[in-house]
């Protein structure tokens, strides 16, 4: 048969890379096609959302409040519970990965009668790039993950800066940049201030109002 040919053809070093390339890349397949059919995947969201209608208002606000882009905190401080800021480098997934290249560049270049002692590091490097492609990869798609599951209600006592102005007592919607979940977002806003607050002044939000806008007063 072909493949009992061409396995007695090549030599042993090409062998044991042909041993890690093969099951490592079946290993693969079986997770990209888990994944594509959602087994395993933790992307629970929290159903409990808050009324289209329905204002929060947060208690006891303390304007004071250290975090947000005018407090005190160190903004570079603030992660969020996943993880998401570090890499992941040492994942199953990325453990296969780098059999996986590993393997096949390993194999390719014994084949073509390149000294194990160039293969062998040439093999590796290029499997340890493919595992940090995956660790960043992962991160990235966690940072997704991360932005979909937002609660706005989080951002109660938070200070930031109006972007665009918001008119008095809630007669048209305005817009403000604050820090939210270790994340710098633009969010809409309204005040039940009596004056309107230009861009540039700085708020701390009181409440949400529905799901996305933002119930703030002057600073």
């Amino acid at each position: 048969m072909f493949i009992v040919d061409w396995w007695n053809s090549i030599g042993l070093a090409a062998q044991i890379f042909a041993c890690i390339a093969i099951p490592s890349t079946l290993i693969l397949l079986v997770q990209t096609v888990l994944m594509f059919l959602g087994i395993g995947d933790d992307a629970d969201v929290d159903a409990d959302g808050i009324g289209e209608g329905a204002d929060f208002i947060g208690d006891d606000i303390d304007t004071d409040v250290s975090e947000g882009v005018f407090g005190d905190g160190d903004v570079d401080d603030v992660s969020d519970g996943a993880g998401m800021d570090s890499l992941r480098f040492f994942t199953f997934r990325g453990i296969i990965a780098f059999l996986v290249v590993f393997g096949w560049v390993g194999l390719a270049m014994s084949s073509g009668d390149i000294a194990l002692y160039i293969t062998i590091p040439v093999a590796a490097l290029c499997g340890l790039c493919m595992m940090l492609f995956i660790a960043v990869l992962i991160r990235a798609v966690m940072r997704l993950r991360g932005d979909g599951n937002v609660d706005n209600r989080n951002a109660v006592g938070t200070s930031g800066v109006v972007h665009l102005t918001i008119p008095a007592l809630r007669t048209g919607t305005g817009k403000v940049h604050l820090m939210l979940q270790g994340s710098y977002v633009e969010r809409d806003a309204v005040t039940d201030d009596e004056t309107s607050l230009p861009t540039g002044s700085e708020i701390v939000v009181v409440g949400v109002s529905g799901q996305t806008t933002l119930i703030v007063r002057k600073k």
